[in-house]
C-alpha cells in the first residue's frame, strides 16, 4: 500500500498534466513490450513497432525491466509535454543520482555502458539521450495523435469530476486501486507500504497511455510529486479505431473533436488543424449542433470541449 499525505495547501495545488509526458511514455511502453499481460489492449501496438526499434530500444529495455524497479532519473518531468525538454533533463542528471539509481537495477546481463552511465560518462549520456530520441520516433511518433487524443478524453472526464465533486472526489475516482479517506489517497502496490508527505507541494496527475495496471509513483522524492495513472482502457492503439471514427464524422470532423476533447478556441482548433478558421468553426458547430461538443464564451473567445457524448464517443 502507499500513502500519500494531503494538507489542505496540497489539496489547492493538485493539478492535470496538460497532455500526455513523452518521458512517462517511452518508459512505461517500454515495459508493455515485455508484458504479456498487456497484449489485449497493446498487441496491435506492440506487432507493428517490434519490426522497426532501433538497435539502441535493447539497452532502454535493460535500464527500464517491466517488472521491479526503473530508475527515476529516466522520468524527471513532472507533466511536461516537452520531448526535448524531458530528454535535457535525463541529460542533466547529477552523477550521483545516475549512480544511486543504477545500482538499484538487477546487474545480470547489463549493456557495458551502463558503468559508463553510472559515471556520467559524456558520450554515454549522449547515445542515452540519442536511444531516447530514435525509440520516441519509432516507437511513439506514429501513434502519438492517439495517445494525445486518450489522454485529452481522459483530461476532460478529470475535469467534470472535479466541477461536480471537487478535488477530493476527482483523487478518488482516479482508478479502482485508489480510496480516499481524507487526508490520505491510499493507492494499492506490490511493493511494502511506503508514506508519502507531500508537505504542500501539491501533486501532479499524469494520465498516461501506456501506464499499465495501475498507477505509479517516482521512489526518489527529489522530483517534484507526480502520481501517473492508466487512462480509460476502452481505447487501444489500433488503426481500425481510428478509421471506424473516421468513417462515421470524416476524416476532419473526427481529428475535430479529438482535438476539442481537450479544450481549444476555435483559433487552436484551426491551427491544430492546418485550416481555416471559418472551417474550424463550421466543424465546431457541426459537433455541437450534434451534441457532440459544447462551446462557451471566455473574454473575446470561445472555448470549445467535449460533451460527455462526444468524450463517450471517442472512448
Amino acid at each position: 500500500m502507499l500513502r500519500v499525505h494531503f494538507t489542505a495547501e496540497d489539496l489547492a495545488r493538485v493539478r492535470v498534466a496538460p497532455g500526455p509526458d513523452p518521458m512517462w511514455e517511452i518508459l512505461l511502453s517500454l515495459h508493455v513490450l515485455r508484458q504479456r499481460s498487456a497484449t489485449p489492449v497493446f498487441g496491435t501496438w506492440r506487432a507493428n513497432v517490434r519490426t522497426t526499434l532501433p538497435g539502441d530500444a535493447r539497452w532502454l529495455m535493460q535500464l527500464a525491466p517491466p517488472v521491479g524497479y526503473s530508475p527515476d532519473f529516466l522520468t524527471p518531468t513532472a507533466g511536461s509535454c516537452a520531448l526535448d525538454a524531458g530528454i535535457d533533463a535525463v541529460l542533466s542528471t547529477p552523477v550521483e543520482c545516475l549512480r544511486a539509481d543504477l545500482a538499484q537495477l538487477d546487474g545480470r546481463h547489463r549493456d557495458p555502458r551502463t558503468h559508463l552511465l553510472a559515471s556520467g560518462d559524456v558520450a554515454t549520456l549522449d547515445s542515452l539521450g540519442e536511444a531516447l530520441r530514435g525509440y520516441h520516433r519509432q516507437a511513439l511518433a506514429p501513434f502519438w495523435d492517439e495517445i494525445r487524443a486518450g489522454v485529452d478524453a481522459d483530461r476532460a472526464v478529470r475535469a467534470r469530476s472535479f466541477l461536480d465533486n471537487g478535488c477530493e472526489g476527482m483523487l478518488s475516482a482516479l482508478h479502482p486501486t485508489i480510496s480516499w479517506a481524507s487526508p490520505v489517497l491510499r493507492i494499492e502496490s506490490r511493493f511494502p507500504q511506503r508514506d508519502v508527505h507531500l508537505h504542500g507541494q501539491g501533486l501532479v496527475l499524469v494520465p498516461s497511455y501506456f501506464c499499465w495496471e495501475r498507477p505509479i509513483m517516482l521512489r526518489d522524492q527529489r522530483h517534484p510529486p507526480v502520481l501517473v495513472y492508466p487512462i480509460a482502457r476502452d481505447l487501444h492503439i489500433a488503426a481500425t479505431g481510428k478509421r471506424s471514427l473516421e468513417a462515421l464524422l470524416g476524416r476532419t470532423r473526427a481529428a475535430a473533436l479529438e482535438v476539442i476533447a481537450g479544450g481549444c478556441t476555435t483559433t487552436e482548433l484551426a491551427r491544430r488543424l492546418g485550416i481555416s478558421a471559418a472551417s474550424a468553426s463550421a466543424h465546431a458547430s457541426v459537433l455541437r449542433d450534434a451534441g457532440l461538443a459544447v462551446a462557451q464564451r471566455h473574454r473575446n473567445s470561445v472555448l470549445h470541449t467535449a460533451s460527455a457524448l462526444g468524450v463517450e464517443l471517442l472512448a
